[in-house]
């Protein structure tokens, strides 16, 4: 028995449940994260930090729906990305934050990562990079 393509309700209610796991799974992390550090458990805050949460759920449903190529280019373009746009953040961070305060680290370093995780996903798209 052929089991055809799923209709637009069960498109629809797959689409929801998976938002409530995103939601679910980075908000229980992030709270770990933040109670952790405020307990004074610096090692198991950072272990948590470390944790890729996001990536893994998202690499679970892209490897379901899209298949194993599909999420190693997208393996691919993230460790670039990370390279190009999330180390020089931290590099902001950890030089600004004792000059300027949390706030304005934090507003610094998120401009820095953005111009440049945009201008890298521009360019992957203009040369067709990871697909």
């Amino acid at each position: 028995m052929s089991r055809g393509r799923p209709g637009r309700g069960a498109i629809l209610k797959r689409t929801m449940f998976n938002v409530v796991v995103y939601f679910l799974a980075g908000g229980v992390v992030t709270t770990a994260i933040v109670l952790l550090e405020e307990s004074g458990l610096r090692l198991l805050s950072g272990f948590a930090t470390l944790i890729p949460v996001f990536t893994l759920i998202a690499y679970f449903f892209i490897g379901e729906s899209k298949g194993g190529t599909a999420l190693s280019q997208h393996a691919q373009l993230v460790l670039v990305g990370t390279l190009v746009a999330w180390v020089p953040y931290m590099l902001v961070i950890i030089w600004l934050a004792p000059h300027w305060g949390a706030y304005k680290t934090i507003g610094a370093g998120l401009a820095v990562f953005f111009v440049l995780a945009i201008t890298f996903l521009l360019l992957t798209q203009h040369f067709g990079w990871f697909q």
